[in-house]
């Protein structure tokens, strides 16, 4: 049975210094996230979300690892799926669109699209786990009016990012260095561009286990191109597996980002990652409340949004 993580989110976030696009962390002030948000104005919507994520998920897991990513993206900025650190790599949109439709056909103009993403991301964790990572999602979120491809850039960490970047990127979220290594754990799924860490990891001495540079510089060019940049798995060992395995692998030492490796270069940071590589169950629990956490930041309610018709375009 899934865990009734929160009932409901504090979440309000001030904007300040908006031309330098900073903003303040969540605030005490209620944005009105609840769980079963849409028990009577659209009692199916979350059963019909969890049944397309479900088929998809079985079809290629590879878009459940995309889902959850796109919560990531949404959460960090308001996507817009042309900037350079979404396309081509961000998947699942096409599941997103799915599901709206049939939330559509069920309660038209109720259910936004934001919240399809956030219950989206919470089913795939549930099926690429086998039912270990499952929890509620509080729902109540409206839908941006606009998108811009440059906050992309200026907002989602890179995968060149030391610890101590890391660190500042999620607390201008408002969140903590604790939530930062959990949810690096997501990188237990999916796969990379080899662009990504080509040549930075490979190519020069690194912190990477040399066996497993040998095997990426394999399957890698030594200058990845628009026309030649094959994909990698971020974990080699479960690659369709939501597990601990991540965390294993970066006490290996083999993990494709520098932000993968730099979870060892601090005492705190090395003890959250070796707790959550050898205790059960601690990540995923861990791992619940911080998909949570992370899904009420920069919530839109009342006039700030609206419920999207067409989840790619703001109505």
């Amino acid at each position: 049975m899934a865990s009734k993580v929160v009932a409901a989110l504090s979440c309000s976030l001030l904007v300040v210094g908006a031309a330098a696009g900073y903003y303040t962390p969540p605030n005490p002030a209620t944005c009105g996230l609840n769980v079963g948000y849409y028990h009577d104005k659209c009692p199916a919507a979350e059963d019909i979300v969890k049944h397309v994520v479900g088929a998809a998920v079985f079809h290629n897991p590879g878009v459940g690892a995309g889902l959850i990513r796109m919560l990531f993206h949404d959460c960090f900025v308001e996507p817009e799926k042309l900037s350079p650190p979404n396309n081509p790599s961000l998947r699942g949109f096409e599941v997103i669109d799915a599901a709206k439709a049939a939330v559509e056909r069920a309660c038209p103009g109720v259910v936004s699209c934001a919240d399809i993403v956030a219950f989206a991301a919470r089913d795939a964790s549930f099926f690429l786990s086998s039912g270990r990572v499952g929890f509620d999602m509080p729902g109540g979120r409206l839908d941006g009016r606009f998108s811009n491809a440059s906050r992309a850039l200026a907002f989602l960490p890179p995968p060149v990012f030391n610890l101590s970047e890391l660190v500042s990127s999620f607390s201008t979220k408002g969140l903590a260095v604790e939530d930062m290594v959990v949810l690096s754990g997501a990188h237990t799924v999916g796969r990379s561009h080899c662009s990504s860490f080509v040549p930075d990891r490979i190519a020069v001495p690194s912190d990477i286990d040399p066996s497993f540079a040998a095997s990426l510089r394999g399957k890698c060019p030594a200058s990845p191109s628009s026309g030649d940049d094959p994909t990698v798995a971020l974990d080699v060992v479960t690659p369709d597996a939501m597990d601990r395995q991540y965390y294993r692998n970066v006490l290996a030492r083999r993990v494709l980002f520098t932000s993968d490796a730099s979870l060892l270069t601090s005492p705190a940071t090395a003890k959250m990652v070796s707790d959550n590589a050898n205790i059960p169950g601690w990540w995923e629990e861990k791992f619940k409340a911080a998909m949570v956490k992370m899904a009420g930041v920069e919530v839109k309610t009342g006039n700030q949004g609206e419920v999207r018709r067409n989840c790619r375009v703001v109505n």
